[in-house]
């Protein structure tokens, strides 16, 4: 079977950890022993969020006033590699010695005229206090939204389109090697008129396009692995149920929190309605059992997974 496993940002740092390489390192460790097992029994993707790694480098490339910042897409491409490596030697800790990996860097392609540049919503980067995102705002052309009582720089989160290494991808695949690729949504790039391609200041969804990559790739199931053991129905309200198996059709007649589930339910809806696989969404320590069908929720285009209490 051909597995799509997204990593969450839990499986880098857990909540409310300092974002060190220590505890990245600590992290991952757990990550790889928690997916050897489908190393060894299917062809395997590994994808990874990087919101952390992005905000810390644009933290620390603030500290150089005098130079200009690098942009997100550079920012992107360096998490790629640093996370990538990380998880690479990890996965290579717990796997026979003549396992083959590999960290690509991933390029995404996005539409130009993606609705989302006109209405930047993603939050990047550090807080700041009222008079400190006025000048930054004025100074590097930022756009600016408040996050509580402070503010943060906000950049455009278009649809993921293509990617642009797929073939490399494929290719991997099928000679035993296991990819570790598309993290953080990949490099966010568009294509000029003349075929050139150049990169761009947004962030992908990493959901939507490790969903995208599992279609494009024909894989069977498609895991998003995060910190939370299942979906759930009400969540935080005393009538709240976890959702353990459910038809694309029926899951999309409930509502979920905005840049938190919803995110990964898209994603999953999305992959099970054009692929025919399945999509799981569970804690990473219960990726086998998800896979199974026994732990988390599996979503599926099948309308008779039509209840959604257990």
């Amino acid at each position: 079977m051909r597995i799509v496993v997204a990593l969450g940002g839990n499986a880098l740092l857990q909540r409310g950890q300092e974002p060190t390489a220590e505890n990245q390192r600590a992290n991952v460790r757990i990550a790889a022993a928690a997916l050897a097992p489908f190393a060894r029994d299917h062809e395997l993707v590994i994808t990874h969020g990087n919101g952390p790694q992005v905000g810390l480098l644009a933290l620390q490339d603030l500290a150089y006033r005098e130079q200009a910042n690098y942009p997100l897409d550079v920012l992107g491409a360096e998490t790629e590699g640093m996370i990538g490596y990380q998880i690479e030697q990890e996965m290579g800790n717990v796997l026979p010695a003549d396992q083959r990996l590999a960290t690509l860097l991933t390029q995404t392609e996005v539409d130009p005229q993606d609705p989302a540049f006109q209405n930047p919503s993603k939050p990047i980067g550090p807080v700041y206090n009222a008079s400190e995102a006025q000048r930054l705002s004025a100074a590097r052309g930022w756009r600016i939204a408040p996050d509580g009582d402070r503010f943060r720089r906000v950049v455009p989160s278009p649809r993921p389109r293509r990617i642009l290494e797929l073939g490399v991808i494929d290719l991997l695949l099928e000679n035993g090697v296991i990819v570790i690729c598309a993290g953080g949504g990949g490099i966010p790039v568009i294509r000029r008129d003349d075929g050139q391609l150049f990169g761009i200041e947004a962030v992908i969804d990493k959901d939507a396009a490790s969903a995208l990559l599992a279609r494009e790739l024909g894989a069977q199931a498609l895991l998003m692995l995060t910190d939370v053991d299942a979906v759930y129905r009400n969540w935080r309200q005393s009538d709240a149920a976890a959702i353990r198996r459910i038809a694309v059709g029926e899951i999309r007649r409930l509502e979920f929190t905005p840049g938190s589930m919803a995110p990964k339910v898209d994603a999953a809806c999305e992959f099970a309605e054009l692929s025919g696989g399945f999509a799981g969404i569970g804690r990473l320590q219960d990726a086998q059992a998800i896979l199974a069908g026994e732990a988390g929720t599996v979503i599926t285009a099948d309308p008779a997974d039509a209840l959604y209490w257990p």
